[in-house]
């Protein structure tokens, strides 16, 4: 029945999932959203869940074979969502949540779209090709979260893309060699051509140096796409910013855990320590406290 109305228990009981959802896939997502105003915070685990979501269909053994029937099937529970027909907690909260802020539909259906992509297998031959693979998978999650945040001139989506970007680029150097094994490589044919490195050597338990030269250039990348996706904090509403602020923090950090280990990503999956995220979690606990005081 569309536009059925809820009782708040039921509301409630479907945000507490999301938020559940949230924490078992990432913890440091999960923490970073703990700094928004609860309202905030509920629609962005909502979102969250249902990204996360698409990218389980496509990467899961046990959707396989009916992986490409199950996005269609997500499509049309989301355009259910949007009219107010949800059925089952996730969508629940998913609907309360896209008739409070006006995220657009179509940044949900571009992750479908971006998950999809990799049911084809990855292989990219430009980077302006895997540009369209980022901004689908990364950036339009980015785009839907500035709609919750709130900002202040329209600058911010510019900076949401390249925020997107940059976050994206680091998750495929963290899991190169994961992705390969899964029969997809995201590095660009002409930047492998240009390092003089094989697809097979993205396999390898120990970096060529052509390989460390690789990675390094693809560092360098994602660090000017994590520098102008910074400038989209500025834009944002002052407690919201503390979240993407958090989000960057990490993934500087994962950068930087790349750099120290000399670009080898192969024998080692890049993390932050579990010291180096009591520190952050801490910050972020600290600069939430005293935004709340202040504000």
């Amino acid at each position: 029945m569309p536009n059925q109305t809820r009782s708040q228990q039921e509301v409630s009981a479907a945000y507490e999932l999301v938020a559940r959802k949230t924490k078992q896939a990432s913890t440091n997502f999960y923490y970073a959203f703990k700094t928004l105003p609860e309202e905030k915070r509920n629609a962005v685990y909502a979102g969250y869940a249902f990204c996360r979501l698409a990218d389980d269909i496509v990467d899961d053994e046990e959707h396989a074979q009916t992986a490409e029937l199950d996005l269609a099937n997500l499509r049309s529970k989301l355009e259910r969502a949007y009219a107010g027909d949800a059925e089952g907690e996730m969508w629940i909260a998913l609907s309360d949540a896209v008739q409070k802020y006006p995220i657009k539909k179509q940044h949900l259906l571009d992750v479908v779209d971006g998950c999809e992509m990799d049911l084809r297998g990855a292989q990219y031959d430009t980077f302006d090709d895997l540009l369209v693979y980022c901004h689908r998978v990364a950036s339009a999650t980015g785009l839907a979260l500035i709609e919750v945040f709130g900002y202040s001139d329209d600058t911010a989506v510019e900076y949401a893309l390249d925020l997107g970007v940059a976050l994206q680029l680091t998750n495929i150097l963290r899991d190169v060699r994961e992705d390969y094994e899964r029969g997809r490589v995201y590095i660009p044919r002409e930047d492998l051509i240009r390092f003089n490195v094989s697809t097979e050597a993205l396999a390898l338990e120990s970096p060529t140096p052509e390989f460390k030269q690789l990675m390094k250039f693809q560092v360098e990348r994602a660090r000017k796409y994590l520098l102008s996706g910074s400038r989209v904090i500025q834009y944002l509403d002052r407690r919201s910013a503390l979240c993407p602020s958090a989000m960057m923090r990490v993934y500087k950090g994962l950068l930087d855990q790349i750099e120290k280990s000399d670009f080898d990503v192969l024998g080692k999956r890049p993390s932050l320590s579990k010291l180096e995220k009591i520190r952050l979690l801490a910050s972020i606990w600290v600069r939430n406290q005293v935004l709340r005081v202040t504000s």
